[in-house]
């Protein structure tokens, strides 16, 4: 009997973008943990990956060219401190080699805030 894939939940665009990610990062052998926001979690990114190999990752997953995508101010707060300890947050858009390839170079969240736009 083969083992049963989770069920993987959608609401909005967001949502599946998120979906196809977490399926190409898991064909790519990462272990992805979808973290889900709360009162006592705010500002945590999407996904936590790890590979055996290229080690952890914070992955936020926004809209391509952030349409109708935003920050949250808890997002704001935190990503900030998140890197300042020694980790970093990256941004996805798509499940694709390129977006992929980002996971390789350094966090690149601020990039997509207003002040870089």
């Amino acid at each position: 009997m083969e083992p049963m894939e989770p069920k993987i939940y959608s609401s909005g665009p967001e949502d599946i973008i998120q979906d196809a990610i977490k399926k190409y990062l898991v064909r790519l052998k990462w272990l992805v943990l979808r973290m889900h926001g709360n009162m006592y979690q705010s500002g945590i990114p999407d996904l936590w990956i790890s590979h055996r190999t290229y080690g952890a990752r914070w992955v936020e997953i926004k809209l391509p060219n952030m349409e109708g995508s935003k920050f949250t101010p808890a997002q704001l707060d935190v990503f900030p401190k998140i890197c300042a300890n020694g980790s970093g947050v990256w941004i996805m858009t798509a499940a694709t080699h390129k977006e992929y390839m980002k996971l390789f170079e350094p966090p690149n969240w601020w990039q997509y805030t207003k002040v870089w736009r």
